[in-house]
């Protein structure tokens, strides 16, 4: 018996938030499941979902869909909701973001290690339970496959890059943009990212190549509070208290102002699956300087530049290079212009709807 062409797409996702890469790409894709003429919505625990958005939002257990409709899960952490969509009496699709390891939270935060490891484990049990399986990576979809996943898509991120472009915020411009060289990196403030190195990598930068240097962290500490701490104590005992700012979580007009006032974005991060903010510093003509793990290679594209050992002294000339020699700069954003322009040439939204294909049949 043919199934019903389904009158719904909804989604589920772990949390729903302002400046959230998950929760922005939701809403993304249920415009485009509206598009196609169907109902779509977001669900998500009520608890993880910010108050203020609690209308664009719904719990999960109001979630009825019917036999033909799909639901399609956001994977990128331990959650409830990847029990109650394993659950689902309806066609599923699933997309993998990654999880991260636990290892990178175990001695600082048991608590969100236990929560990735159950995030890895329902990783592992979903396999074989969605029709159709999706990954923003090749790295994602290989980790997938070898969690016993089989017949993955790759998808990239389907981004609206065109909110980068709205009005900085002029009190953040006035603020950094005083003269001295920015060094941005927009990430969680948690383990994985190696904030530790940015700040190992500023120090020798300040001393040694530029004193007139700060170091930008652009990022939510919420949940990661004892990595935080450790972050400034580590500030004081380098004597770094002015040369390095965490900035916490901020509004997009307040992001796009602090990528207007960098002159070189690092990242020192050692596990990614995807790392928006690399296409986000493309956005803004920021030359990006980025340590080759995870997924990192393969967003850059051929942009950037790439190292693979932490060597803070190479790193800082590398920098020192980037913001004092225009011909190599220009020549970085240059690339980086065509591997955004590569991006912005996809039609992303085409590839969706042909993933999705056989269930809309």
């Amino acid at each position: 018996m043919t199934a019903q062409r389904p009158t719904a797409i909804h989604q589920f996702v772990a949390g729903f938030s302002n400046g959230d890469a998950i929760s922005n790409e939701a809403r993304v894709l249920r415009d485009c499941f509206r598009g196609w003429g169907l109902s779509s919505e977001i669900f998500c625990e009520t608890k993880r979902i910010l108050p203020e958005l609690r209308k664009d939002a719904h719990d999960i257990s109001t979630c009825n869909p019917a036999p033909s409709d799909v639901v399609l899960l956001h994977l990128s952490i331990g959650s409830p909701v990847n029990e109650a969509f394993r659950a689902l009496a309806c066609r599923k699709v699933l997309l993998y973001h990654n999880v991260t390891p636990p290892e990178y939270f175990r001695a600082i935060n048991p608590q969100t290690a236990d929560s990735l490891a159950r995030g890895r484990d329902q990783v592992r049990a979903l396999a074989g339970v969605a029709d159709i399986n999706l990954a923003d990576s090749q790295f994602n979809a290989d980790e997938l496959e070898a969690f016993g996943y089989t017949d993955v898509h790759v998808l990239p991120l389907v981004l609206d890059l065109d909110r980068l472009v709205t009005s900085p915020d002029r009190r953040v411009s006035r603020q950094f943009n005083d003269g001295r060289t920015n060094i941005l990196f927009v990430g969680r403030c948690v383990a994985n990212k190696c904030i530790e190195d940015l700040i190992g990598t500023i120090a020798v930068y300040t001393q040694s190549v530029d004193r007139n240097a700060r170091l930008i962290q652009v990022g939510s500490y919420a949940g990661s509070e004892p990595y935080y701490a450790f972050l400034l104590a580590r500030c004081r005992e380098l004597g770094l208290d002015a040369e390095v700012s965490l900035a916490g979580s901020v509004t997009q007009a307040q992001l796009n102002a602090y990528f207007e006032v960098a002159d070189v974005f690092l990242s020192m991060s050692d596990h990614e699956g995807f790392c928006i903010p690399l296409l986000e510093a493309m956005v803004h003509d920021l030359p990006v300087i980025a340590h080759g793990a995870a997924a990192v290679p393969e967003t850059l594209d051929g942009a950037g530049i790439i190292f693979r050992e932490k060597n803070f002294e190479l790193v800082a000339e590398t920098i020192g290079r980037v913001v004092s020699d225009a011909p190599l700069r220009n020549a970085i954003v240059e690339k980086q212009r065509e591997r955004l322009a590569r991006y912005r040439s996809r039609d992303l939204q085409a590839e969706l709807r042909q993933h999705f294909a056989p269930l809309l049949r």
